[in-house]
């Protein structure tokens, strides 16, 4: 009798359309502050509900087929064989610290396979069942599109593990056409490299088998199909596959400019190409002028240009309280003239984001973790959830039936979004509260990693099943306790700033007078350079008279 399981939908990951969705930040152990790995993601895109996934490992027997349905849109593609044996998943980390970020490039619309059964997510899940290192993952993912063929729109993925770090990218070959074609580059140890939604791999060299990875045809593929002349050493996937437009440059390279900007010296190298002043791509990695920490990606992941030429926190579209955010579509038009708005790495759409953290030196279950949280970087807190953690929290869940549509008061989704958006509209005085808990929760996790690690280290030794326990007892804590934290910081915001007043607030209680009652509020009103650029606005229409 065939069996039959169902790999879990994802709904609206990553749409390139949409809303130039998810980001990816890259560290080689030898870059890193403490030897990890280190790889990062935010699914970005309005219609995604942020939860964290598990996938139990599982011997199979012969004949047990996998239903396939795509990640963005839950539309059913076929059916696939189960491998005889999967590993435990949680997130986007499996059990061997195996770790898998993307974002997406589109590329040529011409190239997508809708006859495939393999998208994108489903790619990477299977990977994570079925790999135990990078160099598998790629060729399980490879393997699996040659047979099944790739469904999605040209996929640029992170894929990681204690060792090595990949940077592969994937376009299909047109409906009707299996396989794709691809190329696989790693990242050297000293390195930092990032992808944001625009091909980033150009040359790359054919003779290191060691480093880089190919498919036979991705040069005379191109040829075929007219996207490249010329000889081989010069070709660039990137050109051929998914050439560069302001779009990209703007709204997707300008995130990796970023991220460059921030950790090394050679940001002011590169503007011009962001700029459209010149047409040398940016390097696909780079050594960075100092360690890099696994806190410095978490905080790299909440960037909006700050500090830079880029910076959207202080002109006019940022509103009087400065809120480095704006509203998609990200272009617009005025009297027949298109403009558009800055994109930079943290944005409000984000279903979830994580920073995944990965330790050779240490046993897997405690060297691989995935510092988890919902909704946007900039505002939510980033949990630690080993990589051998077998049960999701509870409000990592869909809990009470909490969806994109549903709201939980038990789901972090909600609550982060909740309190976000109190934040949004009125940034500049809301946010230090906002940070002040997020710096404290996240200080506390990080601080208690050693001896929570050494604890399970003792413990592996003697009862390894009680020590992925004690591990797992621990991911559901910080996660919950993180929630009920939330809430208690939406509940204060609202009293702090309710009707647009700040109320007294003194060893974090509002202050009261000496019969008790609370004190009047402060009346902050406008910033004084928005008022006087509404008096410019106004003319005299609200001046009192003399």
């Amino acid at each position: 009798m065939v069996k039959k399981l169902i790999l879990p939908v994802f709904l609206a990951a990553c749409a390139w359309t949409d809303a130039w969705g998810c980001t990816n930040l890259i560290v080689g152990k030898d870059a890193s502050t403490d030897g990890s790995t280190i790889i990062s993601y935010s699914a970005d895109n309005y219609g995604m509900f942020g939860e964290l996934r598990h996938f139990g490992a599982g011997l199979h027997p012969k004949g047990t087929m996998i239903d396939v349905y795509e990640w963005d849109t839950g539309k059913y593609l076929g059916q696939i064989p189960q491998a005889a044996k999967t590993y435990n998943v949680i997130g986007n980390m499996n059990e061997f610290q195996l770790s898998i970020g993307e974002t997406t490039f589109g590329g040529r619309e011409e190239l997508v396979d809708s006859t495939a059964i393999v998208d994108y997510g489903s790619l990477i899940y299977l990977a994570l069942q079925r790999a135990r290192t990078a160099r598998e993952a790629i060729k399980v993912m490879t393997d699996l599109v040659q047979e099944y063929g790739y469904y999605s729109e040209g996929e640029t993925f992170s894929i990681a593990d204690p060792n090595e770090v990949w940077i592969m990218e994937m376009i299909g070959k047109g409906p009707g056409v299996r396989g794709a074609v691809w190329v696989a580059v790693r990242v050297p140890d000293d390195c930092i490299a990032a992808h944001a939604n625009q091909s980033r791999i150009h040359r790359f060299d054919l003779n290191d088998k060691n480093n880089c990875l190919y498919s036979p045809d991705v040069i005379s593929f191109a040829r075929e199909k007219g996207y490249f002349e010329g000889v081989n050493k010069d070709f660039s996937f990137a050109d051929a596959y998914a050439p560069t437009d302001f779009s990209a440059l703007r709204y997707c390279e300008a995130r990796v400019w970023s991220f460059y900007n921030m950790f090394t010296d050679r940001g002011g190298e590169f503007l011009p190409y962001i700029l459209g002043e010149s047409s040398e791509p940016m390097p696909l990695y780079l050594k960075p002028d100092r360690k890099v920490s696994v806190q410095d990606i978490k905080n790299a992941m909440r960037d909006h240009f700050e500090g830079t030429p880029l910076d959207i926190s202080h002109d006019f579209g940022a509103g009087p309280y400065h809120a480095p955010y704006r509203l998609t579509p990200l272009s617009f038009k005025v009297d027949g003239v298109e403009y558009f708005n800055e994109r930079p790495i943290s944005t409000q759409q984000t279903g979830f984001v994580f920073v995944a953290q990965m330790r050779s030196e240490l046993p897997d279950a405690i060297g691989g973790v995935l510092w988890f949280g919902t909704d946007d970087a900039n505002m939510t807190v980033f949990t630690p959830v080993y990589c051998c953690t077998d049960r999701v929290p509870v409000c990592y869940s869909r809990v009470d039936g909490a969806d994109y549509a549903t709201f939980s008061w038990n789901s972090s989704f909600w609550i982060f979004n909740w309190v976000a958006n109190m934040v949004y509209p009125r940034y500049d005085l809301l946010i230090d509260d906002v940070r002040a808990a997020q710096t404290q929760l996240e200080q506390t996790f990080n601080q208690a990693q050693e001896g929570i690690e050494a604890a399970a280290a003792k413990m592996l030794e003697s009862d390894p099943d009680g020590a992925k326990a004690f591990l797992t007892n621990y991911t559901v804590m910080t996660a919950q306790n993180t929630l009920s934290t939330w809430k208690q910081l939406g509940e204060f915001l609202i009293v702090k700033y309710n009707d647009g007043v700040v109320r007294k607030v003194k060893d974090g209680k509002f202050e009261r007078n000496d019969i008790g009652e609370p004190l009047p509020p402060v009346r902050v009103g406008y910033p004084q350079e928005f008022l006087e650029e509404y008096v410019k606005k106004t003319g005299d229409r609200y001046k009192i008279p003399e």
